[in-house]
């Protein structure tokens, strides 16, 4: 059995997810960034090279690329493969999949993100849920950032009290930041307008004895998601029982409306408040004033930062596939530290 003790790890795009995740491995102790690819010169490029993260082409035809900006770079991803024991595959939704019989033929570790189906892997992670069952994988899935954070509070409520079914509304943001082309949008759609949404199933791939239904809608917003939950116990419950169950788990965070943060952009000033780089919020958030109790019946509403929730779960990812942290505890609370999530 191979005995880890710095873990090689290449980030196979390096945008809006790949960028964070890069800075989330340089804080960790146990783990090594070798190096991220991209498939044009960017200011991207340019930042990453200033912080001393080495920069190779997504393939052999975009060497050109770079060489006509006189950009430097250290290979294509076929080089960085070579150097890496894992690779977090940070490429656009539906991409990543034509990347799978490369990674296998270099014989790195694969990690995927929520944009590709759950058979790319056949194992799809959160680490409160499943982190055992992810140890020692070759491959694995983590569930995108909606699903995400249903995983969590919903972990959490059916640890303490037992899940009967669960019913959600998501209110999904139309375009991340920096996908002005996606916009102005002035409209809500449903997304699907068929019901169920893909989050209930996806849920389901994470925690399969879950009940769950849910249906999305796209709102002319950037900053975050936010979910409805409607969740039948086993048993009675009281609100303060609630907030004791959610304060086990640090990677999700309760605000008040009472103190200011009443909304989602209120949640992202908040971030930039605590110093947050970026302004992430990688924990879930969930309103205190919304969480009611009518016994066993129960209902919150929670926010998700799209750019920055899934970012911990790839961190954790990485050490339950090459077996340095033998317990999601362990990993979590490693992850947790170096990231400053709970704080």
């Amino acid at each position: 059995m191979v005995i880890w003790m710095n873990i090689r790890v290449a980030i196979n795009g390096y945008g809006t997810i790949g960028k964070r995740v890069a800075d989330a491995v340089l804080k960790q102790n146990d783990m090594t960034l070798v190096g991220v690819t991209k498939t044009k010169p960017s200011y991207e490029v340019d930042l990453a090279i200033s912080r001393g993260i080495r920069i190779y082409a997504s393939s052999v035809d975009r060497v050109k690329l770079f060489e006509e900006a006189g950009v430097q770079i250290c290979g294509t991803l076929d080089d960085l493969l070579k150097e890496a024991d894992v690779v977090v595959d940070c490429t656009p939704g539906k991409v990543g999949a034509s990347y799978k019989p490369v990674y296998e033929r270099a014989k790195v570790k694969a990690i995927w993100q929520g944009g590709e189906k759950h058979d790319i892997a056949g194992f799809s992670f959160n680490a409160v849920c499943n982190y055992k069952e992810a140890l020692g994988r070759e491959q694995v899935r983590v569930v995108s950032c909606n699903t995400t954070g249903l995983c969590r509070s919903l972990f959490a409520l059916d640890k303490s009290f037992g899940i009967r079914k669960v019913r959600v509304v998501l209110m999904r943001r139309g375009a991340d930041p920096a996908e002005d082309s996606k916009g102005p949008i002035n409209s809500i759609v449903p997304d699907p307008v068929t019901i169920p949404s893909h989050h209930g199933p996806d849920v389901q791939k994470v925690l399969p004895h879950i009940d769950i239904t849910t249906t999305a809608f796209a709102v002319p917003t950037t900053l975050m998601h936010v979910h409805l939950l409607n969740v039948e116990l086993n048993r009675d419950v009281t609100e303060g029982e609630i907030f004791s169950a959610f304060s086990q788990y640090p990677r999700i965070r309760i605000v008040s409306a009472s103190d200011g943060i009443g909304s989602t952009s209120a949640i992202i000033e908040y971030a930039r408040d605590l110093g947050r780089h970026r302004y992430d919020m990688p924990e879930l958030v969930i309103w205190k004033e919304s969480v009611k109790s009518f016994g066993k019946e129960i209902y919150l509403t929670q926010a998700v930062h799209q750019e920055s929730i899934v970012v911990p779960e790839n961190i954790d990812a990485i050490r339950a596939m090459t077996r340095i942290a033998k317990s999601g505890e362990e990993s979590m609370k490693l992850t947790d530290a170096y990231m400053g999530i709970g704080r």
